[in-house]
């Protein structure tokens, strides 16, 4: 994977950044929405793809991105494919971190140090490259103006911005309304994408905590995934298994 291009999570955690307090928008979520970010970059480099309702390593040769290879090889380490829900519900710390840190030793974005109440030591980031950041948006702001299904990369960011919530950070108000809501609907012109962005929204909701009831043969009730796809539009079989990592903000 040639480093001329920029990562999904790169692109979304760029656009999560507020270049007012130097802050990440929706940081909780976001965290998830990285890792959901790394599935679909990894989906398409054809490295993993969907096994039923999970997620299987089709290739474990290493992309050459060491935040992606390192979700490679902990999938790759588990033998088995691994439910979606549960990938993204794992406790595995980090995450947004190691790309802010990545971010500035690419020259993107540059930390600022400071202080809470006088006392209690604060890092900010302030985007330098804000060329970047302004391609980014114009791509999403291109989607939703002009209803032209957009490219799988740029439907993909969208997907996940939406699940994250960030469509109230990039498009506030009243007058964001109905780009909040054309957002939203982005989410259906890639299957991977919105999949992996429904697989964030059910761990938010807590689905990655519920046990799974019956079996996978016939008679099994649909999973949460199989819904949120009928919903979206996405074809049901196979399914695009969704995962994303749970990591906390420092």
């Amino acid at each position: 994977m040639g480093r001329s291009r920029r990562t999904i999570p790169e692109e979304l955690l760029l656009l999560a950044l507020d270049p007012a307090t130097g802050t990440t928008a929706q940081p909780q979520s976001l965290d998830l929405g990285l890792a959901g970010a790394q599935l679909v970059e990894l989906a398409l480099a054809g490295r993993i793809a969907p096994d039923g309702d999970r997620i299987a390593v089709v290739m474990a040769r290493p992309t050459g991105d060491p935040t992606l290879d390192s979700a490679l090889e902990l999938l790759r380490r588990r033998g088995s494919p691994v439910r979606a829900v549960h990938w993204i519900g794992g406790p595995r710390l980090g995450l947004r971190q190691i790309y802010l840190a990545h971010l500035e030793r690419c020259g993107m974005v540059h930390a600022v140090s400071g202080q809470m109440c006088g006392v209690l030591p604060t890092t900010r980031y302030q985007a330098t490259e804000t060329a970047i950041s302004r391609d980014i948006r114009a791509r999403l702001d291109s989607a939703i103006r002009t209803g032209v299904p957009p490219d799988p990369r740029t439907a993909a960011l969208a997907a996940l911005a939406h699940a994250v919530g960030l469509g109230k950070h990039l498009y506030p108000g009243n007058e964001g309304r109905s780009s909040r809501s054309r957002l939203r609907d982005l989410i259906r012109h890639d299957p991977m994408g919105g999949l992996v962005a429904h697989a964030v929204m059910d761990v938010q909701n807590g689905v990655a905590a519920q046990p799974r009831r019956g079996g996978q043969g016939p008679g099994a009730a649909p999973d949460n995934g199989s819904r949120h796809a009928a919903a979206a539009g996405v074809p049901m079989q196979p399914h695009h298994g969704a995962m994303a990592r749970a990591v906390a903000h420092h």
